[in-house]
């Protein structure tokens, strides 16, 4: 048997994580001696005594630190430099180097939804870490995008200035905000859903619950609807594979 390791995700209330259960089920599975922990952490502050840690292996990055944790690593890969986000940390000979395998759960996923026909024009909702390996993948399938944010200059749309026209131009819409995360599960991002159409396909990177109220009104007027637990699971089982390397 292979030598017993530790892996962890590093995050902020992140009780809902299915990353934990994901490879402890993994580990059984595939009857490997390695253990996962959650690392909830109110801030960065204390990160560098987790990342110094010669017991942990390896991390998986969730909100809100996949931007902020890039100054306390020592490298960082080519595709997470671009994205601008690190989403996976391995360590090697001591060193706690970045990648983003968020870029390649999505494009699989979103490519397995779109197969038919491809969209021109996509709209982000959310400005975050995640909304970066988004912005990488969809630059990458010359899928035009915009960006919606709650504040005038973070964006090329604030919510409250949506309107049937824009909606109509975007058949893409993903929501890369928290915004109807477990528990709040009674909220969604605040568009005209009656503006939303048989063509319009609604993407959710978020994962639990399995349909969100966002998803949930756009299938109600006939959408097409994805949540983020395949995107989850690929950039998860891509994260292995750097750890396992």
């Amino acid at each position: 048997m292979k030598k017993s390791k530790t892996f962890g995700l590093i995050g902020k209330n992140i009780d809902y994580s299915f990353s934990k259960r994901f490879f402890i089920k993994k580990f059984e599975k595939e009857n490997l001696n390695h253990s996962y922990t959650n690392f909830d952490i109110k801030n960065l502050s204390n990160i560098e005594s987790i990342l110094q840690n010669d017991k942990l292996s390896g991390f998986n990055v969730t909100i809100p630190y996949k931007e902020d944790i890039i100054k306390f690593l020592d490298e960082i890969d080519e595709v997470a430099t671009t994205i601008g986000a690190v989403n996976t940390i391995k360590k090697i000979d001591n060193k706690n180097i970045g990648y983003n395998t968020d870029h390649l759960g999505f494009e699989k996923s979103l490519l397995s939804l779109t197969e038919k026909k491809k969209p021109k024009n996509a709209l982000i909702l959310g400005g975050g870490g995640a909304s970066k390996a988004i912005k990488y993948v969809l630059k990458k399938l010359n899928i035009n995008y915009k960006t919606v944010s709650r504040d005038i200059g973070k964006s090329e749309f604030i919510y409250e200035n949506l309107n049937n026209e824009i909606i109509n131009r975007f058949k893409l819409i993903i929501n890369c905000s928290p915004v109807g995360t477990f528990p709040k599960i009674k909220n969604c991002p605040n568009i005209p859903y009656n503006s939303l159409t048989k063509e319009h396909i609604l993407y959710d990177l978020v994962y639990n619950p399995i349909e969100t109220l966002f998803l949930k009104k756009g299938k109600e007027l006939g959408c097409k609807t994805k949540n983020g637990l395949e995107m989850l699971e690929i950039q998860a089982n891509e994260s292995w594979k750097i750890w396992d390397n």
